[in-house]
């Protein structure tokens, strides 16, 4: 794969560095570099309003299988989207929370759903105006995803679906407008049949209802939603056909959105490598020690690990078998993928800590009664803390280890 920036990328990217330049002011400046991971609650009504800026300058939706302007929205080539990437990553925009819409959803509607169904819900996401969560794993039904027990039933009356039913782990919930949820339609199927791929107004009281879960850093992006007769809007792929649906949509979370994940991966790794080397720079360490060679040997595996996965994931993407580029041939690319990352995210946040020795165990605040826990922590502490989850969210190693042996080494399936 041809990987190289032309002169067109050398232009979008001066194009991209004058936009952010000069709509990063005001409250958004504010909120530069706030809500990544482990930080959700960060400046949340900002980082909504900053959603609006980006729709309003056509930056959402650049990789839709679409013609460019159909909804607003640039059509940019790979490359340009890693340009994009870049540039909102050196300039510390605030971390997105529209990802899930525009880079889930949205491809999701494209390649399953009615000319209807796109033009009713793409234009809002383009326009950064409704904002998505995921409903799919389930007490019981996590990483085995066809497990789902949460139903389904056509109205009669009217024909709309009405879902009840339990999701857990559904990030952004409390802020969501809509999300797409994994039901079981046909109640006499089992497993990956009688599956459909819902969309539910998350504004509906009395039917549904969010319940925030306290994480071990103190934050609550993830959530428990209660369904109780809620109101679907619509069946994308049609009845029936929900496995498809889902799954296609995970291919496409583990695809181009990874190589945008590492452009934030490596800044993490950058701070880290920040720390160490002021511990260890020529004048010499606070505590008199010298360099640690076995923190300096962790830290050089994590760089060229990084490195590994951006070429895992480039060489994915020109094995493509689609028109678009972004679904990918091989079966196992996307849990390969997610194994990847997931654990080496969990070894930097062990590593951040270890480079910051023994100040680690204590917060960068100190502590005063009334303050919330998580205010007290720093960004090593809650990178240590948040990604303890990685290897278990989104998919367990453990499953993804066994799609791998069933699916592409042909391995028996495990006895149920």
């Amino acid at each position: 794969m041809d990987f190289a920036f032309g002169a067109a990328d050398d232009a979008l990217r001066a194009r991209a560095r004058a936009w952010l330049t000069g709509h990063l002011v005001g409250p958004y400046a504010r909120a530069a570099g706030l809500g990544g991971p482990g930080s959700e609650h960060e400046e949340v009504a900002a980082r909504r309003a900053w959603e609006r800026e980006l729709g309003r300058g056509g930056w959402i939706g650049q990789g839709w299988a679409l013609p460019a302007g159909r909804y607003g929205q640039q059509r940019l080539s790979l490359t340009g989207q890693v340009v994009w990437a870049e540039e909102y990553a050196a300039h510390r925009a605030p971390a997105r929370v529209g990802h899930i819409g525009e880079n889930l959803l949205a491809p999701t509607l494209v390649a399953h759903g009615t000319r209807e169904q796109q033009d009713r819900f793409l234009p809002g996401i383009a326009r950064g105006e409704e904002l998505w969560c995921q409903g799919y794993s389930e007490p019981g039904a996590g990483s085995d995803l066809a497990g789902v027990r949460t139903s389904a039933v056509r109205d009669p009356a009217d024909g709309l679906w009405r879902v009840t039913g339990q999701k857990t782990w559904t990030s952004l919930a409390r802020d969501a407008d809509w999300c797409f949820v994994l039901a079981r339609t046909d109640p006499a199927s089992r497993r990956r049949r009688g599956l459909s791929f819902l969309l539910v107004r998350m504004d509906q009281p009395g039917r549904v209802e969010v319940r925030p879960i306290r994480q071990m850093s103190g934050t609550a992006e993830f959530n428990e939603v209660w369904f109780d007769g809620a109101v679907a809007a619509a069946a994308v792929g049609g009845e029936g056909n929900g496995w498809a649906v889902a799954t296609g949509l995970l291919a496409l979370e583990r695809g181009v959105s990874t190589l945008v994940q590492q452009i934030g991966f490596a800044a993490e790794l950058d701070r880290v490598l920040a720390a160490y080397a002021a511990r260890t720079g020529p004048a010499g360490p606070a505590d008199g020690g010298g360099a640690d060679p076995v923190l300096h040997d962790r830290l050089v595996r994590q760089w060229a690990e990084l490195r590994t996965m951006r070429w895992h994931a480039l060489r994915t993407l020109a094995a493509s078998a689609s028109a678009s580029g972004r679904a990918p041939a091989d079966p196992g690319a996307p849990s390969v993928a997610k194994l990847l990352w997931g654990g080496w995210h969990r070894r930097l946040g062990e590593l951040a800590v270890a480079v910051r020795g023994a100040a680690a165990a204590a917060g960068t605040v100190p502590w005063a009664p009334g303050l919330p826990y998580e205010q007290g922590l720093g960004e090593d502490q809650r990178l240590f803390l948040f990604s303890r989850a990685d290897t278990i969210y989104g998919g367990s190693d453990e499953i993804q280890r066994n799609i791998i042996a069933e699916r592409v080494l042909g391995l028996p399936g495990e006895a149920r």
